[in-house]
């Protein structure tokens, strides 16, 4: 007879066996359930560091954060510098396998877009509240659920970065806990990137890659940011477009004027501006910019049958966003983000509403971003841009003109660019591309959506040109979550349908 410490022994050695012929999705979706709680509390006292790049400060603790976060789970965290000691640090971790012949890097950022803490509906950029439904649909504040308690999935967190991207870094390091608590390795050598300044446009992060080359060279980048298909699918995404940030402002008189007294008869910056702005696209949303289009590379074949059999979501996009027409001259979404555009973020001359007084401002100004696809060259766009102000009749320089050149020039503009880095698009064919795909469609989160590029901007060309490997992104957040405005907010689901993506990543083979 078999004595209870080998009927022990027996039944653990079944079990260990039994475990590692577990799907790693099954596997992961049980460490998940049994942990939301931990996880959403983790994220959320993540979400209540502020988070903006230039403010150095509460950058700073986000990274020292994150340290604390990695070290826990024994990524072994180092801060990587930039030669400029303002820039904020990229946080580094890794989670080496022994044997293992291929190595990734997944990606994501800690830092979010500056934003109104006045603009909220009934809540603070920091200050983390979970809603039981999305505001649109009358959503309201329910506490945050005590352990034990059920956790809804499609309730929602509301805070600034809850999407973009600090459910990318917390889908990451939660898929990491999953698999080493179930005593599982990744199939590769896993590196980890989070970025401080992505949304200022990642203007150290070439310095930085650049000076740990050898410390962060892969086979390929799985980047965890951006949304998900707005038919609710996972999507896999094989490139983004490049971006320029610009300024232009306009000049009139050197002080303000009264309306009454100088009104037609002093130039008003703010009408010509709103001219030149108008000049810019035709009534369908073409941009008038000559030679804007030019050097766009075409859509392979493989490209435009993935867009193809994109699910088609127009229709109940725009009954949902409320608007009459959409631009694009008839052409779908899909089909307008693979092309280059040119958009006004905002306008600013004088105070309106109630603050508005009498008067013809002495300047006004508009912030623009253009998003490139691939075959654009970032400043060769730019100065198309400046071309076409310089036709339409104005004096252009790229500093605040001088008295002299104000008094003796009819129209003056001042057109400064803030940023700006080229498209990337990995090929869809790629074994790299290929393998992530498949890791997530069978990460059991159900259909996912696979696009040749995305309508934002990440600094993929940056990844390329540095180390010459591709990098796809996996779009998580729910696509309704206001990233970059006010209310930004996370469905639960999507976090937890990203946690086992990541972890599915992690393991697959290539």
């Amino acid at each position: 007879m078999r004595s209870i410490w080998q009927t022990g022994i027996a039944a653990a050695a079944v079990a260990l066996q039994l475990l590692s012929a577990m799907p790693a999705a099954a596997s992961v979706k049980g460490y998940r359930q049994a942990n939301e709680h931990a996880i959403l509390t983790e994220l959320a006292g993540l979400l209540a560091i502020p988070n903006v790049a230039s403010d150095r400060e509460n950058i700073r603790r986000n990274a020292d954060a994150l340290v604390a976060m990695m070290e826990k789970r024994g990524l072994k965290p180092r801060l990587l510098e930039s030669s400029d000691a303002k820039a904020p640090p990229v946080v580094y971790g890794e989670w080496r396998v022994a044997g293992a012949k291929r190595t990734i890097v997944l990606y994501a950022h800690y830092d979010g877009q500056p934003t109104d803490a006045s603009q909220w509906t009934g809540s603070h950029p920091w200050k983390p509240v979970l809603r039981d439904k999305p505001l649109y649909a009358g959503g309201t504040v329910i506490p945050m659920p005590q352990p034990g308690e059920k956790i809804d999935p499609e309730s929602r967190l509301y805070a600034r970065s809850a999407s973009d991207d600090k459910a990318g870094v917390m889908a990451i390091l939660a898929a990491i806990d999953a698999l080493k608590a179930e005593g599982r390795a990744p199939a590769a050598n896993i590196k980890i990137v989070f970025e401080g300044e992505e949304e200022a446009g990642s203007p150290h992060l070439a310095d930085i890659l650049g000076r740990h080359k050898a410390l962060l060279k892969s086979d390929g980048w799985v980047i965890f940011d951006g949304p998900a298909h707005q038919s609710g699918r996972v999507q896999v995404v094989f490139g983004a477009r490049g971006i320029i940030g610009a300024d232009i402002t306009v000049y009139g008189a050197n002080r303000p004027l009264h309306s009454g007294h100088y009104g037609n008869w002093a130039p008003n910056p703010a009408m010509e501006l709103s001219r030149l702005l108008a000049s810019m696209k035709d009534e369908t949303g073409r941009v008038l910019i000559k030679g804007f289009y030019d050097d766009v590379e075409p859509l392979g074949e493989a490209e435009r049958r993935a867009i193809a059999e994109a699910p088609q979501v127009d229709r109940e996009l725009q009954a949902a966003l409320g608007f009459g027409q959409p631009e694009g001259g008839g052409q779908s979404l899909l089909a307008l983000i693979s092309q280059p555009s040119l958009n006004i973020d905002g306008s600013k001359s004088a105070e309106v509403g109630g603050k508005a007084r009498n008067i013809i401002p002495t300047t006004a100004t508009a912030t623009l971003d253009m998003r490139l696809v691939r075959g654009n060259d970032y400043r060769r766009q730019f100065d198309k841009l400046v071309a076409h102000v310089r036709a339409q009749g104005f004096y252009v320089t790229d500093r605040e003109p001088t008295a002299e050149e104000r008094a003796r020039y009819p129209r003056v503009a001042q057109v400064a660019l803030r940023d700006g880095y080229n498209a990337e698009r990995a090929d869809m064919d790629d074994p790299f591309a290929r393998a992530v795909t498949d890791a997530v469609r069978h990460a059991g989160i159900g259909p996912i959506v696979n696009l040749p590029s995305m309508g934002g901007s990440l600094p993929l060309y940056v990844i390329r040109n540095t180390f010459d490997v591709p990098s796809i992104m996996v779009g998580i957040a729910n696509h309704d979550n206001n990233q970059h405005a006010e209310d930004e907010n996370l469905r639960l689901q999507n976090l937890w349908d990203g946690i086992e993506a990541a972890a599915g990543i992690m393991t697959m083979t290539f």
